[in-house]
């Protein structure tokens, strides 16, 4: 009888949330679906961090064709100096934090050391060097890497997911109002959704506390105890 294996599809985003990386650790395999197309004012390029003054938005700029009829694998920056200012934002509102001078090496080296153009490329790179940090071993891959012909969203994740060797798809929760469960059963995959609900508040500069901001802000804050503010990471 085959192993069990539980899958998640979703696009790349910058810097996301805590719940992303939960859903990353849930899984044995974490497809990046950038395939499809770019969206503006969403996640892929910006995130938020807390700063003193409230929330502030961090953006990757980037190059927008016509009516943003581009893939986000497509997508490049237009601003080649980003990544200087945004490190130097998160220094200036994170310098204080408990254990922002033990991780500054590492950060600092991610942020301008990233030669990459391609939005998806430095979305990759973060992704793959915070999941380090927090401990999680989930294998990442493209949905590129099990090309298939154009056909309809539901089809396109059963197939990735028959693909992959899948018998579980999680989701994220704001997929109930599209997935089609009956059609993923009769595929023979199970559908599972994330819930972000009951995330525990963790010592947080600036308050009041906000929990939709980046993962950066509960690694500066918590260091090696960051991991106990998530619900479901692979063990060390």
């Amino acid at each position: 009888m085959p192993t069990p294996k539980k899958l998640a599809i979703i696009q790349s985003n910058y810097i996301p949330w805590r719940g992303y990386f939960d859903i990353i650790g849930s899984v044995d395999e974490f497809i990046l679906y950038d395939e499809v197309q770019y969206t503006r004012r969403d996640w892929r390029n910006r995130n938020k961090i807390k700063t003193p003054q409230g929330l502030l938005w961090l953006t990757i700029p980037v190059q927008v064709k016509g009516k943003y009829e581009q893939a986000i694998r497509d997508t490049v920056i237009s601003e080649p100096r980003w990544a200087e200012k945004h490190w130097r934002a998160i220094c200036q509102n994170y310098a204080k934090a408990p254990f922002f001078r033990e991780y500054k090496p590492q950060f600092e080296e991610l942020y301008l050391g990233c030669a990459e153009t391609y939005l998806s490329l430095i979305n990759h790179r973060f992704l793959t060097a915070i999941c380090s940090v927090l401990g999680i071993r989930t294998s990442i891959r493209w949905s590129t890497d099990y090309p298939a012909k154009e056909q309809g969203k539901n089809e396109r994740l059963i197939e990735l997911c028959r693909k992959a060797g899948a018998s579980e798809y999680l989701s994220g929760p704001a997929a109930r109002d599209y997935l089609d469960e009956g059609l993923f059963r009769r595929s023979g995959i199970a559908v599972s959704y994330a819930d972000y609900s009951g995330y525990r508040e963790y010592p947080q500069p600036h308050p009041p506390f906000e929990g939709a901001v980046s993962i950066l802000d509960l690694i500066f804050c918590t260091g090696p105890q960051a991991r106990e503010y998530l619900k479901s990471v692979a063990p060390r």
